[in-house]
């Protein structure tokens, strides 16, 4: 893969594809947020909609299933008043043999204007923006293991919007981080963004051996990673992922990674307890925790809307 600024970035540093946070600068990050900031209000207004996109054409294409992401991705661009387009990919074109890029360039034919772009391979996303059209467009809906960048944006939305301040933050990721895009997005974007201590917190089969080279400090038990921490990230178990024998059982998962009530405790009292999802109850943490004051997981949902509101904006250029 190229390196993901090059193809972000234009030749005025702006952003027009979304494709990792990886490599992109701090003035970025910070715009996004600063402009989702301006978006959380539509939520709560009679009439959801402002017309930033009125007459684009979005097109969703989920070659992966992903019920919560298409969803909210849908929302974003109806509230921008774009025409929004979901592919059923299992019954389109692809599925009878044609390539990737020539399903691409069929619905670009059709006057496409951002792709949302979900696929199992790590950097199809990538593949197709090298080959759009300059005013289309492309978000990563997630690839792979590789990247989840939106996910990772809503992400530090809603850790600023609890905490403010970065540089004073210690922050665990904890779980399945070696199948997660989420985790590599998160961690990303948080160093970026100057957070004081990033811990990757998981069993030594599910936390890749190069972690330490992105600058976090890597824990094998929970309540090394999750002391006096200021929020706690939990991770999806990707069963689907995963093959031959990384984990004895998620009941043996859950005794040792699984959050509780009585785990929490060795965070800061005021941690927040953040989650991807969809969350496995029982598995990644139990029902207290989830359900608990401590859980800012459905904020981070309705956050969600308005971080790819922003991004949207932002890479079609209406946005300044």
């Amino acid at each position: 893969m190229p390196p993901a600024r090059d193809l972000q970035l234009n030749g005025h540093g702006e952003l027009v594809h979304l494709l990792s946070t990886e490599g992109l600068p701090r003035s970025i990050l910070v715009h996004i947020l600063d402009t989702a900031d301006n978006f959380v209000s539509v939520h709560d207004r009679e009439v959801k909609k402002v017309p930033l996109l009125r007459g684009k054409s979005v097109f969703n294409l989920f070659f992966e299933n992903s019920t919560r992401t298409r969803t909210t991705f849908e929302i974003a661009a109806k509230r921008l008043s774009a025409d929004v387009i979901n592919l059923d990919i299992a019954r389109s074109s692809t599925a009878k043999g044609e390539s990737l890029l020539d399903t691409v360039a069929n619905l670009s034919a059709m006057a496409a204007d951002i792709f949302v772009v979900r696929h199992a391979e790590s950097g199809a996303p990538y593949l197709i923006a090298q080959h759009v059209a300059p005013h289309v467009h492309v978000i990563n809906a997630g690839d792979g293991r590789h990247a989840h960048p939106t996910q990772g944006l809503l992400d530090m939305y809603t850790i600023r919007h609890y905490k403010k301040d970065f540089g004073r933050l210690t922050v665990a990721i904890v779980g399945d981080v070696l199948h997660s895009r989420v985790a590599r997005s998160d961690i990303h974007a948080l160093t970026t963004l100057g957070c004081g201590e990033v811990r990757v917190v998981g069993p030594k089969t599910l936390v890749p051996k190069d972690m330490a080279d992105l600058g976090v400090r890597v824990c094998h038990t929970l309540s090394e990673g999750i002391r006096d921490c200021d929020v706690v990230i939990m991770l999806r178990l990707q069963n689907e992922r995963m093959s031959g024998g990384l984990l004895p059982s998620s009941q043996e998962f859950f005794n040792s990674f699984g959050l509780t009530q009585d785990k929490l405790q060795l965070a800061r009292p005021d941690a927040i307890v953040m989650h991807p999802g969809p969350i496995n109850r029982g598995v990644e943490m139990d029902s207290a925790v989830v359900d608990g004051l401590q859980s800012v997981i459905l904020p981070q949902v309705t956050f969600g809307i308005a971080v790819r509101m922003a991004v949207m904006g932002i890479v079609a250029g209406n946005v300044a």
